[in-house]
Parts: structure tokens; C-alpha cells; sequence
């Protein structure tokens, strides 16, 4: 093993093509959440503290359910992508796998959940 060079130890380890889309989903759902998080926070921060009779009335309007399911959707969708990059720099074989699959199925059932409350709330 000694003999072999460096570009015969990295013939077979090249990139698996998948680094540029997850780049850039990443990349996209954060400008997303650049938009929606201050949206989020003047939408929702009105109703702390409020009744909620109040709370469910405001929520039944569009605009506000529109934000709080947009922010649902995107913060948990790159939550998977960040989850996923973590794991995979930290974790190896068989543990990654399942933590990979565990984190995929946790953010979309708490995509699931959280649209589904909206959706009891505003229609």
C-alpha cells in the first residue's frame, strides 16, 4: 500500500453529485426564512398573551395562516437539510442511516402536525 499514489488512493472517492442541490436548497430556504421569520414574529406576536377565542379568530383570517404554514414548511424543511449535514459529518455506518431516516420522518411529521393545526384553525 505504500506504492500507490494519491491519485490511485482517490480513483473511486470522487463526489457523488449531490453536494450542489443540497447547497443550494439550503441556501434558497434560508433567504425564505429571511422573509418569513420577521413576518412570522409581526403576525404572531400580536396574539401572546390573548384569549383564545382571539387567537383562533385572527388565525382564521388568510394572510396570518398563510405565514405561520410558510414558516412551518420552510423552518422544518431546513431543519432536515442542517440535521442531515450534521449527521453526516459526525455520525458513520449504520448510525448515520438511522438517524438520517429518524430525522427525515421527525420533520415531516412535525410538517404534518403543524399544517394540520392550522388548517383545523383557519377553515
Amino acid at each position: 500500500m505504500a506504492f500507490v499514489t494519491d491519485r490511485k488512493r482517490a480513483v473511486g472517492l470522487g463526489s457523488a453529485k449531490e453536494g450542489t442541490h443540497h447547497f443550494w436548497s439550503m441556501t434558497v430556504s434560508s433567504v425564505g426564512l429571511l422573509i418569513l421569520v420577521p413576518l412570522f414574529i409581526f403576525t404572531f406576536g400580536p396574539m401572546l398573551g390573548e384569549p383564545h377565542e382571539a387567537v383562533v379568530a385572527y388565525f382564521a383570517r388568510p394572510f396570518p395562516a398563510i405565514v405561520a404554514a410558510l414558516m412551518i414548511l420552510v423552518g422544518f424543511m431546513h431543519f432536515k437539510g442542517g440535521v442531515q449535514t450534521l449527521i453526516e459529518d459526525y455520525t458513520g455506518g449504520m448510525t448515520r442511516k438511522a438517524l438520517i431516516i429518524g430525522s427525515i420522518c421527525l420533520s415531516y411529521a412535525a410538517i404534518a402536525t403543524g399544517l394540520f393545526a392550522i388548517a383545523r384553525i383557519a377553515l
